[in-house]
């Protein structure tokens, strides 16, 4: 196997040469992204119990994929990972140091 003519190591692969090491790894995104969307169900499930009971089920999990998602997307997901990745910034410094 190559990559860019140089031959690979037996346990290289050719997505490690194209990964860029300031994305967190699909692992982090995945506990990052239930991390905010965890307890973003659990309120709205909350909040519409209380407020719309008699709905049906299929019309409460519309209503809070359309509250839920964008959310996550937009402000949870990123922020948390932002601040992921300072923490990892911070800890890569002090063990260089």
């Amino acid at each position: 196997m190559e990559h860019e003519g140089k031959p690979l190591a037996a346990d290289e692969t050719d997505a490690q040469h194209h990964r860029n090491p300031a994305v967190a790894s699909v692992h982090v995104r995945v506990v990052a992204t239930w991390l905010v969307i965890f307890p973003l169900v659990a309120l709205g499930m909350t909040g519409l119990s209380y407020l719309a009971p008699a709905w049906p089920p299929v019309l409460k999990a519309l209503v809070l994929t359309i509250l839920v998602v964008p959310t996550a997307v937009y402000l949870g997901v990123p922020r948390l990972l932002l601040a992921y990745n300072k923490f990892r910034a911070r800890r890569l410094d002090r063990t260089a140091d």
